[in-house]
């Protein structure tokens, strides 16, 4: 998914595709429900379950960021940058304490 929707040929552990950000001709239908989504956060489940391992965590809380961060980049936010990346760690470490696992 990583490279075809991106170009990038490598793995990635999270992709997320904002409803918002559609720039192909691909038209979104709205629910039956009219509820509006912001978008989809796509996981990796291999990756995810390597980088707990790597990182010395539980699979859970490797999910619960990845999901946290999919979310994040479907509200704006992003890790370009030095600031951008501090800001979008900030906000991912708050959310993960409120969480609480």
């Amino acid at each position: 998914m990583n490279r075809e929707y991106r170009g990038i040929d490598s793995t990635t552990d999270v992709i997320s595709f904002a409803l918002s950000e559609n720039t192909d001709d691909t038209e979104f239908i709205t629910p039956p429900d009219r509820i509006s989504r912001l978008g989809e956060v796509i996981i990796s489940y291999p990756q995810a379950i390597s980088q707990a391992r790597e990182n010395k965590q539980t699979i859970k809380a490797e999910l619960a960021w990845l999901v946290v961060h999919g979310l994040l980049h479907l509200l704006g936010y992003d890790h370009q940058d030095d600031k951008a990346e501090a800001t979008m760690r900030k906000r991912e470490d708050k959310i993960l304490r409120e969480i609480d696992l």
